[in-house]
């Protein structure tokens, strides 16, 4: 394989796909644009569903979004293994499109949140993880308003039994996420949601760290190399 082309859905909505297009060309990936409205994933490698606000989020976060026309391919796609990763409105999208289990509720605290936050790393053998050593704690910006990660308790032992939880906030939990949870896995490892943002902690000169690079050249190498 010459490049890992990842593509990037664009939602009515999205505002960090051209961010997250960015990783993954400093990653050494191919980004390939996806429009929401199409039933063609281009033939592509892994996808990331970007942040933002998927068509206003008037229903609920990410509801609308995962009847758009090209999650039917999507959701096929990821329960046949392909890697996907979803960030804060993509991480909302996966729950609502059941790929991975509970929901982002609103902020215990009813605002909006915007910060720099401390993560630890739990789970490295997912697809967007390998790059990271278990435990090591990242800085990467948080910015959102139903980050609240919850689902029952039977649900949140299975995670944590299993090894599900990929990241979990250190310090601070920002918006009362249930078990301190940043970010969750399916149980094949291929899709990873996270409510923090590692696209805009990819450069020092426009993010706290470089700490989120890793999760695009771990896809980028884990393709390159299959």
């Amino acid at each position: 394989m010459d490049a890992a082309r990842v593509g990037i859905i664009t939602f009515p909505g999205s505002l960090d796909d051209k961010d997250a297009a960015r990783a993954v060309r400093l990653a050494g990936g191919e980004p390939v644009a996806l429009w929401h409205a199409d039933h063609d994933l281009r033939g592509v490698d892994a996808v990331v569903l970007p942040g933002g606000f998927s068509y206003g989020d008037y229903l609920r976060a990410g509801a609308i979004a995962r009847f758009a026309p090209i999650m039917t391919e999507l959701v096929a796609a990821a329960e046949a293994g392909l890697p996907v990763l979803g960030i804060c409105n993509g991480f909302q999208v996966l729950c609502e499109s059941h790929l991975l289990p509970g929901a982002l509720l609103p902020n215990s605290g009813l605002h909006f949140v915007c910060r720099d936050q401390r993560l630890r790393l739990e789970n490295t053998d997912t697809a967007w993880t390998t790059e990271y050593r278990e435990g090591q704690e990242l800085v990467i910006p948080i910015k959102n308003r139903d980050g609240r990660y919850t689902a029952d308790r039977e649900t949140l032992t299975e995670l944590a039994e299993t090894g599900r939880i990929v990241a979990r906030y250190v310090d601070l939990n920002p918006n009362g996420s249930m078990d301190d949870i940043a970010g969750i896995c399916n149980e094949a490892g291929n899709v990873v949601g996270l409510m923090p943002h590692p696209e805009h902690a990819v450069e020092s000169l426009t993010g706290p760290s470089t700490d989120g690079l890793g999760f695009f050249t771990s896809i980028v190498k884990r393709l390159v190399n299959a």
